[in-house]
């Protein structure tokens, strides 16, 4: 496997996920496949598990780990070609991939998008940049458009957990203060197209993700109607799609309830606005995935990075 930039990178979901559940078992057992090998996490934006996770991953496969946070340990990044760099950029991605590559056998990468420019958000230009330039196997860790490392974490759960042979997973938007990407929504669309599972994702009107992503998928504008009799609830705000990056919604009729949750899973990737996103008793509640789901990053980043090692 060269790159792993999208759910589509993986092969085989089931068999992924099954191993990843036995990788739990014993996580150091492949340790020797990743000695005198190098991973490097470029952060453009800031982390918690994804960092942690990938770090602890690397380091059960045997791997050394070096870590550099873009935003203010590195040069301004010029992506565009033939530009005259007389302004504030400092370094071409053309030439910084290609140095980071000399020190790495893997690099992984996070990088937000700007909410502002719906294009070049959509091109990944940091992400395809450094697939294009780096001569070394590239990761995402989260870009402008995806988090597939989150949604191989979300599938590992939702096996972990499910009870039936076609579980109904609902995705539903909640409220938020800030203007948040469509990264973790849409991976998870695109890695719940690969089940088998009654899937519906629901919203507010004119909160519709990407057409292209959620192409196929059942859509429903009343929350209550969706989320009766769910297996899994998977709770996430986004920010307007057409509307691109705008805040146009804050109706706390959305946060998630117990009395809404019924008896189905709950799911959210992590941070969580406690109370606006997701009430307290469904967080603290025995039905919460979301710290299952937390320790499950851990090896999703593993079996990519084990794909990956093993293609070297």
């Amino acid at each position: 496997m060269k790159h792993f930039l999208t759910v589509n990178d993986i092969e085989s979901l089931p068999d992924w996920v099954d191993e990843a559940i036995t990788l739990k078992q014993n996580p150091y057992q492949f340790e020797d496949l990743g000695k005198h090998k190098t991973v490097c996490l470029l952060f453009f934006n800031n982390s918690l598990r994804t960092r942690l996770s990938t770090q602890k991953a690397a380091m059960n496969l045997g791997m050394e780990v070096m870590i550099m946070n873009f935003g203010n340990e590195g040069w301004i990044l010029e992506y565009q070609d033939g530009a005259i760099m007389d302004q504030g950029t400092s370094e071409h991605i053309k030439e910084a991939a290609q140095v980071v590559s000399q020190y790495c056998d893997i690099v992984a990468i996070r990088a937000f998008p700007d909410l502002k420019d719906k294009a070049k958000d959509e091109a990944e230009e940091v992400l395809n940049g450094f697939a294009k330039y780096a001569s070394v196997p590239v990761v995402n860790m989260e870009s402008s458009t995806g988090h597939p490392l989150q949604a191989l974490a979300d599938a590992i759960t939702l096996a972990e957990h499910n009870k039936k042979s076609r579980p109904k997973v609902v995705l539903s938007w909640a409220p938020h203060p800030k203007a948040l990407p469509h990264a973790v929504a849409n991976s998870f669309t695109q890695m719940m197209k690969l089940q088998d599972a009654e899937f519906i994702i629901t919203h507010p009107k004119g909160y519709e993700l990407n057409p292209n992503i959620t192409k196929g998928c059942q859509i429903e504008y009343d929350q209550d109607k969706a989320l009766k009799d769910a297996d899994f609830v998977y709770v996430k705000n986004w920010s307007n799609y057409n509307d691109y990056g705008k805040v146009l919604n804050q109706d706390l009729n959305w946060t998630m309830t117990q009395q809404k949750l019924g008896q189905a899973k709950f799911m959210h990737c992590l941070p969580v606005r406690r109370n606006v996103v997701v009430e307290d008793a469904v967080l603290d509640g025995n039905q919460s995935l979301v710290i299952n789901q937390a320790q499950n990053r851990t090896f999703s980043a593993q079996i990519v990075l084990k794909k990956i090692l093993e293609s070297l």
